[in-house]
């Protein structure tokens, strides 16, 4: 049809023009941002330093005892530090030129104050996230009057690889680490050839790696890593586990599990000469 002259036909109406979608921001779960003690440990430490990677350990956000809560308010700005990737440690000023020991994990604290106690010519730097045992570690070390002992708060990965300089450590301590036993949950293991290789960086030639576990499966391929790891050699002749060591105390979570038939295995491995910084 042709139009009329006079009565022209009416423009499309304009339409608006499409606009992206407003953006979202990320609003991380409250026990990541707001500290429970505000002087105290961190909620999340490294919080820039996320990582498409998969965790050892999970958060656990149980109950502070009064005792507990006390000692993080008053000694954590003394003892304890947050791993946040941010800052390279000086290990020899932080705890007055002795040898250092890392402990990954320490639950509540006792097994690592009786190891403190019992040899105070060695530092011991005891990381783990359970806000619980870092305020009863702190308690501990306190009421024994045990200066080598400093709480790192957050991911041992970061603590080793942003903030440990290298051959600084005597030596590593990993006892009943999780065991994550079902089979797809086992890429989660902290002893695994990656972390490994990363931790024979941070270690000086001759300081041994002690892992402990109650778990046998989780003993067994230990044991493989560890042998199949040219950083580390066995201190056994015959290539497998060692007995207890006199140093390290039998814990009440070692107890309960004897008490059920666990069968608990020590490897003590030495760092080799062979590590690349």
């Amino acid at each position: 049809m042709v139009a009329d002259s006079q009565n022209p036909p009416h423009p499309a109406p304009e339409t608006a023009p499409e606009t992206a979608p407003e953006a979202t921001t990320y609003t991380p779960p409250k026990w990541r941002t707001e500290p429970r003690f505000p002087d105290g440990p961190a909620p999340d430490p490294a919080g820039s330093h996320h990582e498409r990677r998969i965790r050892s350990f999970q958060p656990r956000r149980s109950r502070v005892t009064t005792g507990q809560g006390e000692a993080l308010k008053r000694l954590w700005g003394t003892w304890g530090l947050d791993i946040d990737g941010h800052e390279v440690l000086d290990l020899k000023k932080m705890f007055d030129g002795l040898p250092v020991v890392l402990e990954i994990g320490f639950g509540m604290g006792e097994a690592t104050a009786q190891m403190a106690a019992a040899d105070p010519g060695t530092g011991i730097l005891a990381a783990d996230v359970h806000t619980p045992g870092q305020g009863n570690l702190l308690a501990l070390a306190e009421r024994g009057g045990m200066t080598n002992v400093r709480v790192a708060n957050g991911d041992a990965i970061i603590l080793l690889r942003e903030m440990l300089p290298p051959d600084s450590l005597a030596g590593l301590r990993v006892y009943f680490p999780d065991p994550w036993p079902k089979a797809r949950h086992h890429k989660r293991r902290l002893i695994q050839p990656e972390f490994l290789a990363l931790a024979a960086t941070r270690m000086a030639p001759g300081a041994v790696l002690h892992c402990a576990t109650d778990w046998e499966p989780y003993a067994e391929q230990m044991l493989e890593v560890l042998t199949a790891q040219p950083e580390f050699e066995n201190t056994q002749a015959d290539g497998g586990y060692a007995p207890r060591p006199d140093f390290r105390p039998l814990t009440r979570f070692e107890g309960q599990g004897l008490d059920k038939g666990h069968v608990v295995h020590d490897l003590l491995f030495r760092r080799t000469g062979n590590a690349e910084n």
